[in-house]
């Protein structure tokens, strides 16, 4: 189940998780965006209990998304206590953003 990201939780479920956190930065009217929506949510019920999955709406917590240098949407990135661990930019079938998540939670 993905979570809801916003400015006001972003440090809690982000930062402070004690899983690994894919964040997808994204906007309604990103038709790329909307694109790979469902793989997103199928990462987020494969990888359940091993890795979290949120998405942060870059329109509504421009705050967040100008800390971490968000300017193009999608953009996937992989926090892991609290630092960055992984970012890419663009719509990508599944397979190749779940190959980055295997790096990371194979470590």
């Amino acid at each position: 189940m993905e979570i809801v990201l916003n400015d006001g939780n972003f440090e809690e479920e982000v930062l402070n998780s004690e899983l690994p956190v894919l964040v997808d930065f994204w906007a309604e009217w990103c038709t790329p965006c909307l694109m790979v929506a469902p793989a997103i949510e199928e990462i987020s019920q494969k990888y359940a209990g091993r890795l979290k999955v949120g998405k942060l709406n870059v329109d509504e917590n421009p705050l967040i998304s100008a800390k971490y240098g968000i300017q193009s949407i999608p953009t996937f990135v992989i926090f892991k206590n609290g630092k960055v661990l992984g970012q890419t930019a663009g719509a990508m079938p599944k397979e190749a953003l779940e190959a980055k998540i295997g790096e990371i939670l194979d470590e």
